[in-house]
């Protein structure tokens, strides 16, 4: 459910479990905190995007009630995406949903189809987000947009996102694919090191 790629430094991962969404099990979280870690010293590019209309809804929901909506394997996968030395670009195919924000947010470029929504219903179902996505998030949008999608539940479309600066680009869906790689193309010429070396000057 699980898929990878590689080529000339690009790796392309995949989340492919669009008869249910694209949501998340515990296995599969941990099969991409994996990967992120495993990308050091080699990607020079990491790209996440998901099979389907919809990149994910969050975590599977019988995993969920079991205890998943809570477990650091969260925390764990966006800290690994965060720190992993390469360019990483969200290649968001649909909607963004719940824990699924944290991988998005912990990438250095977003990219989404016009259809695609945005949401993180964690105060209508009684939890705390991951411990880093509030952070991201206000960096990227600002103290009150964050509070407007995490504390008012709001449902963000596409082309707000955008003005927001949740997403840099809006691609349409045949394009998705093409527009990830060619922003992959001058950082999959260079070594993994100097690529590493740039993104350490980014703050």
């Amino acid at each position: 459910m699980i898929e990878l790629t590689k080529e000339n430094g690009v790796w392309v991962v995949t989340i492919n479990r669009p008869d249910k969404a694209n949501s998340l099990t515990k296995s599969m979280l941990e099969r991409l905190a994996q990967i992120a870690q495993d990308a050091a010293g080699d990607a020079r590019v990491l790209v996440l995007t998901g099979a389907g209309k919809v990149f994910s809804a969050g975590a599977d929901l019988d995993e969920a009630k079991a205890g998943l909506a809570t477990d650091d394997v969260w925390e764990r996968l966006s800290g690994a995406i965060a720190a992993a030395p390469c360019l990483t670009i969200a290649a968001l195919n649909g909607t963004l949903a719940g824990g699924a924000f944290g991988m998005a947010l912990a990438c250095d470029l977003r990219i989404s189809v016009p259809s695609a929504k945005f949401f993180y219903p964690v105060m209508k179902l009684g939890y705390l987000p991951q411990p880093s996505d509030p952070a991201r998030l206000s960096a990227l949008v600002g103290p009150a947009r964050a509070k407007m999608i995490l504390m008012a539940g709001q449902k963000i479309l596409t082309d707000e996102a955008l003005s927001w600066g949740l997403v840099d680009r809006v691609v349409e869906p045949d394009g998705l694919m093409e527009a990830a790689l060619e922003l992959a193309d001058h950082a999959r010429s260079q070594s993994a090191d100097h690529v590493a070396a740039m993104k350490r000057m980014i703050p």
